[in-house]
């Protein structure tokens, strides 16, 4: 059994091997040929287009592993077929279950794999080549936000902001209100701008309004350098999770959750990050359903069968994510929901396949 097993992974490889390239050469040129005449548009160099090229590598990996997976598995399987050399091995007694146990401890290992690959060279590798993007094509990328609403200190502090300029970091059109432990109201400031000295906000002009006896009054603003909410809470929307590793992105989500803003989608991007880790396994389970299925121009067949099946489960993933930062079901189901359904789905296939 294990010269079996020595067997297949020798012939996996080289096609695995072929078909990631070729797929990551198809992701390379798809990206060129999008941005080619902004190139052309800003004069950029070949020097410069070829670092985007590399920075680029990483996510083209992280993409490619999954079909060129699929292809290579349904392919070796399926030339096994055509040549009768399955059906040698099943009148053996060697089950379907028992042949593909390598491919699947191999999905399991580079699942955990996949998931460091991410979180190291594929968010830096990311990040780089927007980063080079954006000042190739001149284009710039602010924290300016309008009409922000955060809460802190437990969402006894509520501040409402027209406008954050990141670039000055000031915040103009200003409204805070203080409540009690119970949610009642305690004040209310206005200012018409407040600018940040490096631990807390500097209002200008401020007007304080505050219960006096039944009786909403002004009173005089003395409470110089209490408001001290980070820069960075009011511009966390500019903030893209993709570029974020998994521990930051985690701490992204507790930040915008402890501010009472929006946290939904993020959450679910983070959730994501896991959930697109497995992969790898729930296309090899894919794959070793479809393998023996097969046996007449099975390279068209297998390149077919997994450029199709890993389009749906993209599609998949991208409708239940779109799904979860609407609202309409939790991010862990938006995350994990068509990993689990493939995985089931493949399960069934390789039970029920004629052996």
């Amino acid at each position: 059994m294990k010269l079996l097993d020595r067997y297949l992974i020798r012939s996996f490889l080289p096609v695995f091997g072929v078909g990631l390239l070729l797929f990551i050469l198809l992701l390379q040129l798809i990206d060129l040929f999008a941005n080619l005449w902004r190139y052309l548009a800003y004069d950029a160099t070949a020097m410069d287009i070829l670092r985007v090229g590399f920075y680029y590598l990483p996510k083209c990996v992280s993409y490619s592993l999954p079909v060129s997976l699929l292809f290579a598995i349904a392919y070796v399987l399926g030339d096994l077929y055509a040549r009768n050399e399955l059906i040698i091995v099943f009148t053996s007694g060697i089950p379907l279950r028992r042949l593909s146990a390598g491919f699947l401890v191999m999905g399991v290992l580079l699942s955990f794999a996949s998931f460091r690959f991410e979180d190291t060279l594929v968010i830096s590798g990311l990040r780089l080549k927007k980063t080079l993007s954006r000042q190739m094509l001149r284009q710039q990328r602010t924290g300016n936000e309008a009409d922000v609403v955060v809460k802190a200190d437990g969402g006894r502090t509520v501040y409402s902001v027209e406008f954050y300029n990141d670039a000055d970091t000031s915040l103009n059109g200003v409204a805070i209100v203080e409540r009690d432990a119970q949610g009642k109201f305690l004040s209310l400031l206005n200012a018409r701008r407040a600018r940040w000295n490096g631990t807390s906000w500097i209002m200008e002009n401020p007007t304080v309004y505050r219960w006096i006896e039944g009786t909403l009054r002004t009173v005089p603003f003395a409470d110089v350098g209490a408001f001290t909410e980070s820069p960075g809470t009011f511009r966390r929307s500019a903030v893209d999770v993709e570029e974020l590793k998994a521990k930051d992105a985690r701490d992204f989500v507790v930040d915008l959750k402890a501010a009472g803003l929006p946290y939904t989608g993020a959450l679910a991007d983070y959730y994501r990050r896991f959930a697109f880790s497995v992969t790898p396994f729930v296309v090899i389970v894919l794959s070793v359903a479809m393998g023996g299925r097969f046996r007449k121009n099975v390279l068209l067949m297998s390149l077919l069968a997994s450029l199709m099946a890993s389009v749906i489960y993209y599609v998949a993933q991208m409708i239940s994510m779109m799904l979860a930062k609407l609202g309409y079901i939790s991010p862990e189901l938006g995350a994990w929901a068509p990993a689990g359904i493939f995985i089931f789905i493949g399960a069934v296939m390789v039970v029920k396949a004629r052996t």
